[in-house]
C-alpha cells in the first residue's frame, strides 16, 4: 500500500497537467531538441523582475534530462519556492490522511459505479493494479480513480520536478499553496456523480494512451504549448465541474497567496503543475489581470 500511496500523491499534479495521465516513456527525449519546459518571468509595470513560474510534471522516468540554463539561472536567483504541496516526503502523514478520507465501508464493487461499456477495461485496470478487486469495495470512487490512474505509468513521483526543486531549495524558504489534507479534500468533497465521471475518464484515457504512454511527458519536455493547452481542455478536464474543482477554483484560491509573496519583495519561483499556467484560467493570465507582465523565457 505504501507504494500505491507514493504513486497516488503524484496524481493531482499529473491530473493538473493534462486531465489524467501517464508519464511514461524513456528517460531521454524522443527528439534531439534540448528540454524547454514552460518557464515564465514575472515583471512589474517598470519592468523589474518580480519572480518566475515553472510548469512542472510530478513524475518522470529515471534519468530524464529536464534542466536547461534558463531554469538553472532561475533556481539560483529565486529567494523562495512556492509549490502546490510542501512536505511530499512525509509519507506517513499523507498515508494517514488518505486512509481517513478514502474509505467508507460497504460501498460495493467498482464496476457498477461506471458505464457498463467500461466494465471490461476497468476490470483489466484492477487486475493490473497492486490491489485486489475486493480492496476497492470500501474505497470511495475518487480514491479508486486516483489509485488506478497509476496503472501503466512509467514515471516515478520521486523523480518529479517539484520534489527535485524542494530538495534544491534546502536552506531557502519553501512554501505551499495547499496542505495534503486540503488537496485530498478537493477530491473527497466532489459529488458522487463527479467522482464517477473522474473514474470513467481515468478508464477512458488509460485505454486511449496505452499505445503511447509517454506522449504527455514529451510534450512537457518540449514546452509544446499548443499540445499542453489542448490536453488541459480534453478528457477529464472537459467536464465543467471537474475542471472547476481541480483546476480553476484552485488557481483562484492560490492567487492571493501568490500576490502576497510577490509584494513582499522576495523573488519567488512558483513551481506548479503545468495546467495551472496555461490558458485564460492560468496563473500568468490572472497575474496579467493584476497589472503584471508575464513572458515566456525560452
Amino acid at each position: 500500500m505504501t507504494r500505491i500511496l507514493r504513486r497516488f500523491f503524484a496524481f493531482p499534479l499529473l491530473l493538473a497537467l493534462a486531465g489524467c495521465g501517464g508519464s511514461g516513456g524513456g528517460g531521454e527525449s524522443a527528439s534531439e531538441e534540448p528540454p524547454s519546459p514552460l518557464l515564465y518571468e514575472i515583471t512589474d509595470a517598470q519592468g523589474g523582475v518580480e519572480g518566475w513560474i515553472l510548469g512542472t510534471i510530478h513524475a518522470l522516468p529515471d534519468d530524464t534530462q529536464w534542466r536547461n540554463p534558463a531554469i538553472d539561472r532561475v533556481v539560483r536567483e529565486a529567494d523562495i519556492l512556492l509549490v502546490e504541496v510542501p512536505g511530499l516526503d512525509n509519507r506517513a502523514a499523507i498515508a494517514a490522511t488518505f486512509a481517513e478520507l478514502a474509505t467508507t465501508p460497504d460501498l460495493g464493487p467498482l464496476p457498477p459505479r461506471v458505464d457498463p461499456a467500461l466494465h471490461s477495461d476497468l476490470r483489466e485496470m484492477i487486475a493490473l493494479s497492486e490491489a485486489t478487486p475486493e480492496r476497492f469495495n470500501d474505497t470511495e470512487t475518487w480514491a479508486a480513480a486516483i489509485l488506478l490512474a497509476q496503472v501503466g505509468a512509467v514515471g516515478e513521483p520521486d523523480n518529479g520536478v517539484d520534489r527535485a526543486l524542494i530538495r534544491e531549495f534546502d536552506g531557502r524558504p519553501v512554501r505551499g499553496f495547499e496542505t495534503p489534507g486540503e488537496q485530498l479534500g478537493i477530491f473527497d468533497q466532489l459529488a458522487e456523480e463527479d467522482q464517477r465521471d473522474l473514474l470513467e475518464g481515468t478508464v477512458r484515457e488509460w485505454t486511449g494512451s496505452r499505445d503511447n504512454p509517454g506522449w504527455l511527458t514529451q510534450a512537457w519536455l518540449r514546452g509544446d504549448l499548443a499540445v499542453i493547452e489542448a490536453a488541459t481542455s480534453e478528457g477529464i478536464m472537459a467536464d465543467p465541474e471537474l475542471r472547476a474543482a481541480l483546476l480553476v477554483d484552485r488557481n483562484r484560491r492560490w492567487m492571493p497567496v501568490l500576490l502576497e509573496n510577490l509584494r513582499a519583495g522576495a523573488k519567488p519561483l512558483v513551481a506548479v503543475g503545468t495546467a495551472h499556467i496555461v490558458g485564460p484560467d492560468g496563473l500568468p493570465a490572472m497575474l496579467e489581470a493584476e497589472g503584471y507582465t508575464v513572458r515566456r523565457v525560452e
